[in-house]
């Protein structure tokens, strides 16, 4: 299956659920003041686009055999989160967190030389899911609102696509088989239960925080990528993630302290 055929499909069967959701529960006043406000619907233009950049990205390298590449992408959003609060929020980094982008940016810059090139896969996925959680976090519709929204504005574009591919291959939907077709319209809630989780989660919490969440999903397809896809990683390659891994490290320690501290604080007054 192609991987934008993918993509069309995530976001048809994500919209579906996300609209069946919403008049369930009959909330649709939010789409008069989406549609009414340029600025409103710029921004969730921006993040659509945003979104739909990083799916595809993520979809072609799993495609390609660069699962391990992928997983650098989200080991670095947290570092992302860091950079962009600091510059677009106002947020300022401890001295333990610019440390830790040190060690970061020295790590891809070790990847960069030790391959040649820069790891655009890993770096396209952290800079693309950084910059939609920072348009996500300031956005004024709630995560449901928000992310039926998103799949309106690219829908077109995925029925289009949808309706090219229509039955022309056995991963084509309709698909000539019943496993395939459920595995489709699966994407949809495969799809939506995280992305409404995580804008749910970042409208609420800092983004430093955010980033500390988001270590399970890459670690998960570091191993995947290693263990059951036998993907190739070289000595030169461990130790770009070698530093990466460093950073993370010092920026979960300091962020864990920064948490506890409030707490321990509390304690002693009382």
């Amino acid at each position: 299956m192609h991987p934008v055929e993918v993509l069309a499909n995530r976001i048809v069967w994500a919209l579906l659920l996300v609209t069946a959701v919403l008049a369930w529960q009959g909330r649709w006043a939010w789409l008069r003041t989406a549609l009414g406000h340029p600025k409103t619907l710029l921004g969730f233009v921006a993040s659509a686009m945003l979104l739909s950049a990083n799916w595809i990205t993520y979809i072609w390298a799993v495609s390609n055999g660069h699962v391990v590449d992928s997983s650098l992408g989200y080991f670095i959003t947290p570092l992302v989160n860091v950079a962009l609060g600091y510059g677009l929020l106002g947020e300022r980094p401890r001295r333990a967190q610019w440390i830790a982008l040190g060690f970061a940016a020295v790590g891809v810059l070790w990847l960069t030389l030790s391959a040649g090139k820069l790891p655009w896969i890993g770096l396209v996925l952290g800079l693309t899911f950084g910059a939609y959680g920072l348009l996500r976090k300031i956005a004024v519709l709630g995560a449901l609102e928000g992310l039926t929204f998103e799949t309106m504005i690219l829908a077109p574009f995925a029925v289009a696509a949808m309706a090219w591919w229509w039955g022309s291959s056995p991963t084509s939907f309709p698909a000539p088989d019943a496993g395939t077709n459920l595995w489709l319209l699966g994407l949809g809630p495969a799809t939506t239960v995280p992305l409404l989780l995580f804008a749910f989660a970042a409208r609420r919490i800092s983004l430093t925080t955010l980033g500390l969440m988001q270590y399970l999903g890459p670690t998960i397809q570091f191993v995947l990528g290693l263990w059951l896809f036998h993907e190739p990683f070289t000595l030169g390659r461990l130790l770009g993630f070698g530093l990466i891994w460093i950073a993370l490290a010092i920026y979960t320690t300091d962020g864990w302290r920064t948490m506890r501290r409030p707490r321990a604080d509390l304690n002693a007054a009382g």
